[in-house]
């Protein structure tokens, strides 16, 4: 079996390089069969990287020790689906994985558009299949998945594993990764499209709508694993927080925030012809922040709970990133007359100069977050000493500019295209205006001293009434004219334009987020050893000890704290934080106990023994409003589904286009 896979992996690189050069001669030399035959290539990638990738799996599901990777991130006692999860627990079948879905969205994008874009679909094979072959190499030639367990030259297996990391042993780890990968890889897509289109000069706007849909997808897939990833940080992880400003967070991060701003900015392009250099410097910037973010979690330059172990990898990921940046900006700079807007700003208050303002500070936020993850590198580079930011860097950076964002949420649909008149400006802030200072004077009444906060309620209510009224307006037309209720007219206008609509849900997604961001600025902590009877008090909240508990099974040995919680004198039940100590590994988790309502969590995390042996660590946290943090999320990803909706109406929009330039002295007629 392992030869298979290492056999299907080799053959999968061959074809992946003949792929490449078969769709990009075929199409320069106007040889038809074959461009035909590269893409028949991709197919046939596909089937060979999923055969080996099958092989590894049925390894891992078997427990066959023979293999080194089964050896390292597995063992008899983990159950089947964190035996399935080990396939993206290390570096090798990560890679394999990355390979694998990289290989699936190139098949999709091959048949999809087998009879579409054929004068430049060729190219974007052959860029899909380079990038193929990179991570070919590294499957192949790096880091191997199939390599065997020997002894005295001979191949041997173990009687078990050392077992999957015990962090990764939480069911949303099951979903996280992949999702995540589904984003990184998924950006290939946009970009191959980009370049294709760079090369073949070509005028019309198909590329546009190809590339904003796959961009769309993989955005989803990125919120969504960024989503899970910060769940998983708030559950098992300890420390009371779901975002600790980490490199590989901030990894995930950077292209989440370019495919941000060239889902925006796309928009100016499709509508007006206009920021066509940039929307293509945002597509390869994302796709590159994508390979730089698999650089940064697996080459150790950085150090990171998420990331994996050191490893010489590194030098390939720079490699191809010097590589390609420099392949890419010099066809951009060769490619600028093509790349000119075809009509001019005509005014800073209008919808153009909010989407243009949104880009630059979304850009100026992804800057800010790329310095601070590069500075270790940086530091040690210059001064040969490693200096790390921590989180009150970028909270002092990150939440000016974060707010900015929400308020320009809230601004940009009050905006008219071209030009807004000063009564409609006055019209549509007043209200929303209005609320959003009132809110902030009766909080600040209230006794609220955080002025961030303050600022960041009025501007999550100003954005929520800004998205309310949209709706309403549109749904009040529709109501009128159909005689049928506003919910159902809600329901009908998002249909008849399911882009602008989503979007808006989107943005109420990221009020709630903002909400729950909001309610840390609240948060109570505290730590006690607390021993058999003892309590404490955090809050309103009052802890005690009813018992300490031991036990084990055959993947991990236990030790729970069992507390009785009473909230202003109300008992409230029982909270059962774990610590968990794996046997294989020898590694320990925390299993937290949380008490989840929307206006606050209470949680809890099982630190340890105190020294004596006698008493538990108890790290307590009440975080205020957390739970909106995940509800926004779900209305976020459920916005980003409606925007893939087809509309129920086709819009189409004119374009503004400079013919000629009037003279100031007409001539007269003799």
């Amino acid at each position: 079996m392992e030869n298979l896979g290492a056999l299907a992996l080799l053959l999968a690189f061959c074809v992946a390089v003949y792929s490449a050069a078969a769709s990009a001669v075929g199409r320069i030399k106007g040889k038809p069969f074959l461009v035909v035959s590269g893409q028949r290539g991709v197919y046939a990638v596909w089937a060979l990287v999923t055969l080996a990738a099958g092989v590894l799996v049925h390894a891992l599901m078997v427990s066959d020790f023979r293999f080194a990777y089964v050896a390292e991130h597995s063992n008899r006692a983990m159950p089947v689906l964190y035996k399935y999860a080990a396939w993206w627990g290390g570096q090798e079948g990560s890679l394999l994985l990355w390979s694998w879905l990289l290989a699936t969205y190139s098949m999709v994008v091959a048949f999809t558009n087998r009879r579409r874009h054929r004068d430049f679909m060729p190219y974007v094979t052959a860029v899909l299949m380079t990038i193929q072959v990179f991570f070919l190499v590294l499957n192949n030639f790096v880091a191997n998945a199939f390599s065997m367990v020997t002894m005295d030259g001979r191949i041997v297996a173990l009687d078990d594993g050392n077992g999957l990391n015990p962090l990764l042993q939480y069911p949303a780890m099951a979903i996280h990764p992949p999702m995540l990968y589904l984003g990184y890889v998924g950006f290939s897509v946009p970009f191959a499209f980009a370049i294709g289109s760079l090369i073949t000069r070509q005028k019309g706007e198909g590329w546009i709508h190809t590339t904003r849909r796959w961009t769309l997808v993989t955005w989803l897939f990125q919120s969504t694993g960024i989503m899970l990833g910060m769940a998983w940080a708030y559950h098992v992880l300890g420390w009371g927080g779901y975002w600790g400003w980490d490199p590989v967070e901030n990894a995930s991060l950077l292209p989440w925030i370019s495919g941000t701003a060239f889902l925006h900015s796309v928009m100016m392009q499709e509508k007006k012809g206009m920021m066509k250099v940039w929307n293509i410097v945002l597509v390869s910037t994302t796709f590159f922040l994508c390979i730089l973010g698999t650089f940064l979690t697996r080459s150790g330059v950085v150090q990171s709970v998420h990331a994996f172990a050191e490893s010489s990898i590194g030098k390939y990921f720079v490699a191809f990133l010097a590589i390609g940046i420099a392949a890419t900006a010099v066809l951009i700079l060769e490619r600028l007359d093509f790349l000119k807007s075809e009509a001019q700003l005509e005014s800073v208050v209008s919808r153009e100069s909010s989407f243009l303002f949104n880009n630059l500070i979304l850009l100026a936020s992804c800057f800010a977050v790329l310095w601070g993850t590069l500075f270790p590198v940086i530091s040690a580079t210059f001064s040969g000493n490693q200096i790390s930011l921590d989180s009150q860097w970028y909270d002092t950076l990150m939440v000016p500019i974060g707010l900015f964002l929400l308020f320009l949420t809230g601004v940009g649909p009050l905006f008219s295209w071209r030009k807004t008149s000063v009564d409609s400006l006055r019209r549509n802030f007043q209200w929303p205006g209005a609320a959003a200072v009132v809110l902030a004077g009766a909080l600040l009444a209230a006794g609220m001293r955080s002025y961030y906060a303050l600022i960041s309620f009025g501007f999550c209510l100003f954005v929520a009434l800004t998205v309310f009224n949209e709706f309403y307006k549109g749904s009040r037309s529709i109501a009128g004219k159909n005689q049928i209720g506003l919910l159902p007219a809600a329901v009908e206008l998002t249909h008849r334009n399911t882009r602008r609509y989503g979007g808006y849900i989107v943005h109420m997604g990221i009020v709630l987020m903002f909400i729950g961001f909001t309610g840390q600025a609240f948060q109570l902590k505290d730590v006690r050893e607390l021993g058999n009877g003892a309590s404490m008090q955090i809050g309103h909240y009052t802890l005690r000890m009813a018992s300490l508990d031991h036990g084990d099974n055959e993947n991990y040995s236990w030790d729970r704290a069992v507390l009785s919680v009473s909230k202003d004198g109300q008992d409230l039940g029982l909270l059962k934080p774990e610590k968990r100590m794996y046997k294989a590994s020898r590694q320990p988790t925390s299993e937290v106990a949380l008490r989840v309502r929307p206006n606050e969590d209470l949680y809890l995390n099982f630190g340890g023994m105190s020294d004596d042996n006698q008493r538990a660590v108890i790290q307590a946290f009440v975080n205020p409003l957390v739970s909106w943090v995940w509800i926004g999320g779900l209305v976020l990803i459920g916005g980003t589904l409606i925007c893939l909706v087809p509309p129920k109406v086709k819009m189409q929009y004119a374009r503004t286009q400079v013919v000629g330039v009037a003279s100031k002295h007409v001539p007269v007629a003799k």
